[in-house]
């Protein structure tokens, strides 16, 4: 538990600038506690105590704004910077070293029961305001930009941006199996999509004067 509990606070002191000492991360860091809280109850919730477990989430939930269900699966490392608004499902998995932030949604589509929120793989940034819906999974190491509507599967080392996602491949992957926190290289999906709008126009034109030659006599 103290080998988890040291990892995670040093989590905070590699992905977050603004982390000055282990008291203050220690003290002041909700995303944390909220970590912290989840652990205690998923494991009175896997020893079949579903109500406790329950419980001790909602009494986390009021204090950190974070609504973690204890049902979740959650791997090492992971890290909720700010986190206000944050809602991580009943089926939802998530990988190692995987850091979201506020207002991010993992939720479920279907009333169904079984597997019915997301899969979150290794190394995946999730943005601010993002909602991430169904039984779906995004690839390790992918990129999701703030308030993208993602609701299919998103392949390893991608960025997805806009409502409903766009999946791009990064331009520049590091091939390095660790967070991407370069928030400003977003795809322009639209500009790219005119783009190549622009370029279909072009060789249409190219084959029509190709095949009906203008007589300039």
């Amino acid at each position: 538990m103290f080998k988890k509990m040291r990892e995670d606070i040093q989590s905070v002191f590699d992905r977050d600038p603004a982390a000055r000492n282990a008291v203050e991360v220690f003290l002041c860091y909700a995303g944390l506690h909220a970590i912290w809280g989840y652990r205690i109850a998923h494991w009175f919730w896997k020893h079949q105590f579903i109500i406790l477990g329950r419980w001790i989430s909602q009494i986390t939930r009021f204090f950190t704004g974070i609504e973690i269900h204890p049902g979740a699966s959650i791997g090492k490392r992971f890290f909720i910077d700010h986190g206000m608004g944050v809602v991580i499902g009943e089926t939802t998995e998530i990988g190692d070293d995987v850091t979201i932030y506020h207002g991010v949604t993992l939720g479920g589509v279907s009333l169904e029961k079984g597997k019915r929120h997301p899969t979150i793989e290794n190394s995946v940034v999730i943005g601010a305001g993002a909602k991430i819906l169904g039984a779906i999974t995004i690839g390790d190491c992918s990129r999701i930009g703030a308030n993208a509507v993602v609701v299919d599967d998103v392949p390893p080392d991608s960025v997805v941006v806009g409502i409903p996602g766009h999946v791009s491949n990064k331009e520049d992957p590091s091939g390095e199996k660790k967070p991407d926190f370069d928030h400003n290289k977003l795809p322009d999906m639209i500009e790219l999509q005119i783009e190549d709008l622009a370029a279909r126009l072009d060789r249409i034109e190219a084959h029509v004067k190709d095949s009906f030659p203008i007589d300039q006599g």
